[in-house]
């Protein structure tokens, strides 16, 4: 039904005076719009909407806004302890007119975009609340119904509006943009870190509560619901926690046996905490940086594609200019390119009756290289040696791992030092003594040599007759380096041309430790001060392995490029310490202060001298001065304020800051104790936010850049990194082989020593050897002692007998071809030969056993570990059913 017919049916329903009150607004109103006034009005507002809508989105009006901020940083910078009364005056009038600024861009934005438009940026929403807390304790503060702390941190809160200036800056922006997406999962891992903490806090308030009863007071306790969440978040960090384990240890009597299943509950909380929980933030650091540099590098490949039409527009009006040239000028070229076709066919003929002239033993050397598919050193016979390795697992490794023959740099066309050419005889000799792997490795243990030397002069006396031979040690390998670095030259070209040796930045590193060589040797002066700082610069020295170690190579360029590109990471990191450090200023500004005498709490009081107990005790009374101290970390400025926030972050004694802040009371007066438990928020904020999520940023950050330094090498590869390794394992899989021996006694040995039985038999034999060895223990018997030493025996004797089966069944060659039976092998002579000189000895072994560990123990207790492991790789391929039949049943076997 029409609106116009609901209308209707309505005002003849309704009364008679309603009708006529309503038709009199509506006519009142349609007067007014109909007006040239409203007119006007309507007019005008919307063509201030849209001229203020471009001044706010302006490039003025963001810079302009982006200066403020600017100030609003210095302001809030420039406050510190005891600063005078005119500095705090210029802060609270700029506070002001900075607050006025901020609220009047708010008011212009929500009148220019619509207030729907406006609270759909976060951006918008965060600085509406900033500025409305603001105006709210302005307000309060001016009425003096609160101090001037509460609401104005949120001042510097404001200053992650830098943030908009990475609109700028593609890396940056995209950085920042990761890590707001991931608030979500970062959300859902507080949540859970949340509810862990608190189900071990409760756990711990009933197992500790009230029992840290020692003669010193303890402060990580478990006393209430507020000191367990601190304790808790305290082992999470790791910081001291094994000194809250051996409290509640002592809590339950000492290392004995109630008193050591408390531990349960505190590994069970670290391992949980800090392995598991806590590497899931590198978890999401790493996705969400992997995300920010595929995005990175998108935005790269488009402006390239943009760069590459820009280029391709402009080479179309060229080519159309080349099209319209007069035909008599293309006639010319023409006649002129016949001419020059003309005399290369005189040339080429000219030369190809020099050219026909080939040697006889020359095209006979190249038809036996055709016709021998096998060269000299690629016998058939010969391919079970060259083979490579198996892959041991289902991953194969990388390409980049795989050590293939590199090829040698050719040497550039242009002149060296403007003699050598390009066919010198000289410099080819040099290229080819350059390129020697004989050579690298003498380089590389001439280096080796030189760094021992380093490390084996005296530092104390500089003319003892050991640093005059490392001296003309010293001499001999900088002349040695020198030769290399000439042979280079010589191969390659100095610095002009390109390819040459200083175009190399490792090259580069090389030149400068050999001249510095130089130079300090050459003068020998050493009242100098800068001869012993290039004599210092030797140390330099060992970093030239560098260029000729390949995988080091690759590991220090890719820590290049992540420390080229970490930029982005360090200024996000750097700007939220910096809040944070204002944030702390506003908190604790001159309030870590306190007085060696406990009982006074001014600097007033704090005068004179006190009575102390040494160590506690009574009876030894001392005298000593009151002082007024302050923290070694505190929070008197800013640049106090990050160097402290820094400590916190390593967690190197963070919680003796942690209860400084929470026993602080007032400027310039003492602490009281747990006088402010709430305000331990801001540091478990802190620790949240930077040392468990941006410090495993960096760690993301390398790890990712490994990778993409990783994928360089296929980067024009058609195959994903999955197909490639398919293809990999493909090309390296080999059959297994499996000596069967042709003896049939041999066999029969071979059969029970493969077998699963013989397997499980073994590791029960280590697991009771295991046992043994962990009933040991100080001030045990002489009867025990005697029983062990037969248990660790007859341990001996049987993993002998096993050792002596396999070198049978196996024959030396097999058995010593697999890495566990050379260590079972050497674990087993040295706990016969340990036994030998025990029985020899007994005196010695006595004596051992007061220390509850004779020498035995140790020696079969380590050969009773890789013999765990292999049972169960062994049996899951080598089971008995899986075992051929005996050789006579096989007489093909070889």
């Amino acid at each position: 039904m029409p609106a116009s017919e609901n209308e209707s049916v309505n005002t003849d329903n309704a009364p008679g005076g309603d009708v006529e009150g309503e038709t009199c607004c509506t006519r009142l109103a349609n007067r007014i719009s109909k007006s040239k006034f409203s007119r006007y009005s309507r007019r005008w507002n919307r063509l201030c909407r849209r001229k203020c809508r471009a001044a706010v989105k302006s490039q003025v009006f963001y810079w302009l806004v982006i200066f403020l901020v600017f100030l609003n940083t210095l302001t809030i910078a420039s406050e510190h302890h005891q600063q005078p009364q005119w500095l705090t005056d210029v802060q609270d009038i700029a506070n002001k007119v900075l607050l006025a600024l901020f609220t009047g861009e708010m008011l212009l934005k929500m009148y220019s975009l619509g207030l729907q438009a406006y609270f759909v940026s976060l951006f918008n929403r965060f600085d509406s609340f900033v500025v409305c807390g603001g105006i709210l304790e302005t307000i309060l503060v001016e009425t003096k119904v609160m101090s001037p702390l509460g609401i104005s941190v949120l001042r510097c809160v404001r200053l992650l509006r830098i943030f908009k200036i990475t609109r700028y800056w593609n890396s940056l922006s995209n950085l920042v943009a990761s890590l707001l997406n991931s608030v979500r999962s970062i959300a859902s891992l507080l949540l859970l870190l949340f509810l862990f903490i608190i189900i071990f806090s409760l756990l711990g308030m009933q197992l500790f509560g009230g029992k840290f009863n020692f003669d010193e007071t303890r402060r990580s306790t478990f006393d209430n619901f507020p000191q367990s969440l601190l304790t808790v978040f305290q082992i999470l960090t790791g910081e001291d926690w094994n000194s809250v384990m051996y409290d509640g240890i002592m809590a339950y009597g000492g290392p004995s046996f109630p008193g050591m299943l408390v531990c349960i509950y505190f590994i069970i909380l670290f391992i949980c905490g800090n392995y598991i929980l806590l590497n899931v933030f590198l978890a999401i650091a790493v996705d969400n940086l992997a995300d920010a540099e595929s995005l990175t590098s998108a935005q790269k490949e488009e402006e390239e594609e943009k760069e590459r039409k820009k280029l391709a527009r402009l080479a179309i009006p060229e080519k159309r200019l080349a099209e319209k040239l007069p035909l008599e000028e293309k006639k010319k070229e023409k006649k002129k390119k016949k001419k020059e076709i003309e005399l290369k066919s005189i040339t080429s003929d000219g030369e190809a009756n020099t050219a026909t002239k080939i040697s006889i033993g020359d095209y006979c050397g190249d038809e036996s290289e055709e016709k021998n598919p096998y060269p000299a050193n690629d016998y058939i016979g010969d391919d079970e040696e060259e083979e490579p390795e198996m892959p041991v697992g289902p991953r194969p490794r990388p390409l980049s791992d795989v050590q293939l023959k590199e090829k040698a740099i050719p040497m550039p066309e242009a002149r060296a030092f403007f003699v050598f050419g390009h066919d010198n005889k000289f410099r080819v000799l040099c290229h080819k003594i350059v390129n020697h792997n004989i050579f690298t490795n003498l380089i590389l243990f001439f280096i080796l040599l030189s760094s021992i030397s380093l490390a084996a002069e005296d530092p104390v006396k500089n003319d003892s007759f050991r640093n005059q031979i490392l001296g003309y040690a010293d001499h001999v390998f900088t002349g040695l380096f020198t030769i290399e670095i000439i042979l280079k030259m010589t191969a390659y070209g100095a610095v002009l041309h390109k390819g040459s040796f200083c175009r190399n930045y490792f090259n580069i590193l090389d030149l400068v430790v050999v001249s510095v060589s130089l130079i300090s040797s050459g003068i020998q002066s050493s009242a100098i001060n800068v001869v012993k700082i290039l004599r210092v610069l030797r140390v330099l020295r060992p970093l030239r392995a560098i260029n000729r170690a390949k995988g080091l190579k690759h590991v220090v360029q890719c820590v290049f490029v992540a420390i080229r590109t970490i930029g982005n990471i360090v200024i996000v990191t750097t700007l939220l310490q910096f809040m944070f450090a204002c944030i702390g200023v506003q908190l604790f500004k001159g309030k870590f202060f306190t007085c060696t005498d406990s009982s006074k709490q001014t600097y007033a009081e704090c005068r004179g001298s006190y009575i102390m107990y040494k160590d506690g005790d009574v009876g030894k009374p001392e005298r000593a001065l009151r002082l007024w101290e302050n923290s070694d970390f505190n929070f008197d400025n800013v640049l106090q304020g990050m160097m402290a926030l820094f400590a916190v972050s390593t967690f190197e004694g963070w919680p003796e800051l942690l209860y400084r802040a929470i026993d602080s009371h007032t400027e310039d007066v003492g602490p009281i104790y747990n006088y402010r438990v709430v305000i331990s928020i801001f540091f478990i904020i802190y620790i949240i936010i930077i040392a468990f999520f941006m410090m495993n940023i960096f760690v993301g950050f390398v790890i990712v850049t490994f990778q993409e330094q990783g994928e360089q090498e296929y980067k024009n590869c058609e195959l994903d990194k999955n197909q490639r390794q398919c293809v990999e394992y493909a090309l390296k899989a080999r059959p297994l082989r499996r000596y069967i021996p042709k003896n049939p006694y041999q066999y029969k040995v071979w059969y029970v020593v493969n077998s699963t039985y013989f397997e499980y038999l073994m590791f029960t034999l280590i697991l009771l050897n295991t046992i043994c060895l962990a009933m040991q223990h100080h001030g045990q018997t002489k009867g025990f002692n005697d029983a062990m030493n037969i248990l660790n025996m007859l341990f001996t004797g049987l993993f002998t007998v096993e050792m002596i089966l396999k070198l049978i069944a196996f024959k030396p060659r097999g058995y010593f071809s697999d890495p566990w039976n050379v260590f079972d092998f050497l674990i087993v002579i040295g706990s016969i030969i340990d036994v030998i000189l025990s029985e020899i000895n007994p005196a010695d072994s006595s004596s051992s056993s007061s220390s509850s560990s004779s020498p035995s123990s140790s020696s079969s207790s380590s050969s009773s570990h890789p013999p765990v492991v292999r049972p169960m790789v062994r049996t899951d391929g080598n089971l008995a059913a899986s075992l051929p039949p005996p050789p006579s049943l096989h007489p093909s076997i070889l």
